[in-house]
């Protein structure tokens, strides 16, 4: 009896393997085990081998042919056998039975693919690409698409790296440090090390944040001067699929991708428009430190600017009007890191803010109460909004709304060439996913499979201590329908962690899984420098790792990284 060779499924979420090559021909004689052909998922690329020694007697598809996962490829047995049972309904017809060729007279096209292609014809346009935006996602972009032979135009409205470099990530981020640096020169005394008196100077910290910006520009403008990247600045319109307008001038390319970011989002709360009320913008440009400050809304920006304030020795409440900081945090977690900051935090909770009377900030607490606090400078920090004014992008006919652009998994809009990447499609508003879906983007561009997939993003909080996840947290994998099982467990089981943040030292990993497959799917932190470890978790995640895999893997000691394999063998 013949023997079926099957396209192995590779992972929960694949659903259909592209065939790259036949290593074997029909008729020729295979051994358990040979590779039989070459094939690959959005996510890797492997081989599938003989399952039986024997003759190759079919070959159902051709390559290049997208075929779904656990369908009969091929065929394996004696000379002669009848293999007509086997061939699925969609195979290549019409093939001689003796050598399991296509007659040559009658030689098919391979089937049509479900992905769709946007690679463009030979048009004359002027460029392959042009990118709006050149924030993480539009000079990644740029300069992969360089690196791949395409003609690059990479258009910026005022500085290379955009919010992130400027005005977000990479300005908080050098902020936090100078923090973290005062911080641990008042607590070096417990470790042995004894300092004069600590003082914090803002100017110079403001300074250096300003040095970190500016270098960091200068080195994005050198990688798109290698890669011979064309950087224009000014505002684009969008005209149409191919071409895009800038002070007046019409350039023309094959495909046009949008990257504009987003904007902070300010609500109509009565006097919000006062000059102490500022955003995440203005905040990072202070000339003097304030005594209080309040904090609206306790998302991620929130609270890493709490933990910034706080830190130096200023009064900051923080008013979020659900009831938990952090919406895509353990809510365990979010607990236990709020009690790490007591008394250098106060968290107001489902409250919301009904006006700002000068400096006093009014609110409503969940019970209906009505409060105020006094502070020196408010932070309005209740979320972002994708840049889509000014564009075009409506008389152009694009489909979007005040959540974004709308696009498909491959980041393609409605328009024919036109993609769209990052914060202003509201998909996942973190620099690493922009950069992701220009990755996308590109590949879909040059014809190669790919999708952008959002159950393995890693997340994290730069503020003291630091929070980082990837994945379902506890409840979202059973709303999802998992028979969840869970674990968790303190970082001061690191010897590591012990030695440098001391018994007091705060944080925990809280593992997810399936209980039924024992499947990974999250991992949650919080403490040290989990930022630079939850990469780990993402590889684990979207490798379909299970809990016996992760066991296997040996992590170096010692390290605080340690504690995620640990929590492994409490399952």
């Amino acid at each position: 009896m013949a023997t079926e060779v099957l396209m192995p499924r590779q992972g929960q979420s694949v659903e259909s393997c592209i065939i790259i090559e036949w290593k074997v021909a029909e008729g020729d004689a295979v051994k358990q085990g040979q590779a039989l052909c070459e094939v690959e998922t959005d996510k890797a690329t492997f081989e599938v081998e003989a399952t039986a020694d024997g003759t190759m007697l079919g070959i159902f598809y051709p390559a290049e042919a997208d075929v779904e996962v656990l369908k009969v490829i091929a065929a394996i047995g004696a000379p002669g056998e009848d293999i007509s049972a086997l061939r699925p309904a969609d195979a290549i017809a019409d093939v001689e039975p003796e050598t399991g060729n296509v007659k040559p007279e009658e030689k098919q096209e391979a089937p049509v693919s479900s992905f769709k292609s946007q690679v463009s014809s030979l048009t004359g346009a002027d460029y392959d690409v042009i990118i709006i935006g050149a924030g993480p996602g539009g000079y990644e972009m740029a300069e992969r698409a360089a690196h791949k032979g395409q003609k690059v135009l990479l258009i910026e409205k005022k500085y290379l790296g955009g919010v992130c470099l400027n005005w977000g990530c990479i300005p908080t981020k050098t902020l936090l440090n100078s923090a973290k640096h005062y911080v641990h020169a008042k607590e070096a005394p417990e470790f042995g090390v004894t300092t004069g008196e600590v003082k914090f100077d803002l100017s110079v910290a403001m300074a250096w944040k300003e040095d970190v910006i500016k270098t960091l520009r200068g080195g994005i403008a050198g990688m798109m001067k290698k890669n011979k990247v064309e950087v224009l600045f000014g505002e684009a319109k969008l005209l149409g699929s191919r071409k895009v307008e800038v002070a007046g001038t019409v350039y023309e390319a094959d495909n046009v991708v949008i990257a504009t970011g987003g904007s902070p989002f300010v609500p109509p709360i009565p006097g919000a428009d006062q000059p102490h009320v500022m955003t995440s913008k203005e905040i990072l440009s202070v000339e003097t430190m304030p005594k209080s400050l309040v904090v609206i809304g306790g998302g991620v920006i929130g609270v890493e600017f709490a933990s910034f304030f706080s830190s130096l020795g200023v009064k900051v409440d923080v008013i979020e009007m659900l009831d938990e900081i952090i919406p895509f945090m353990d809510n365990g977690q979010a607990v236990a890191f709020r009690k790490a900051l007591k008394g250098k935090v106060d968290f107001n909770l489902g409250c919301r803010v009904t006006a700002i009377d000068g400096h006093d900030v009014k609110y409503t607490t969940k019970a209906g109460e009505e409060k105020s606090i006094n502070a020196d400078i408010v932070l309005m920090s209740v979320g972002r909004a994708p840049n889509l004014s000014g564009m075009g992008l409506e008389e152009a006919g694009l489909d979007f709304d005040r959540r974004g652009i709308k696009t498909d998994d491959q980041q393609r809009t409605n328009l024919p060439n036109v993609f769209a990447i990052g914060d202003v499609t509201g998909k996942s508003q973190l620099a690493h996913s922009a950069t992701r879906m220009g990755e996308v983007a590109l590949n879909t561009i040059l014809g190669k499979k790919d999708r952008f997939r959002t159950n393995a993003i890693p997340w994290a909080v730069y503020s003291m201590p630091e929070i980082a996840g990837c994945g379902m947290t506890e409840d979202q994998a059973k709303e999802a329908g998992h028979n969840v099982e869970t674990a968790s467990l303190p970082l001061i089981m690191s010897g590591r962690f012990l030695a440098e943040n001391g018994k007091k030292g705060a944080g925990s990993v809280k593992v997810v899984v399936d209980a039924d497959t024992k499947a990974l799917l999250g991992v949650h932190m919080f403490g040290g420098l989990c930022s630079e470890m939850i990469w780990g978790a993402a590889a684990m995640i979207e490798a379909e790792l299970r809990v016996q895999d992760i066991q296997e893997i040996v992590f170096p000691h010692p390290t605080v990284g340690e504690v995620i394999r640990s929590t492994m063998f409490q399952f």
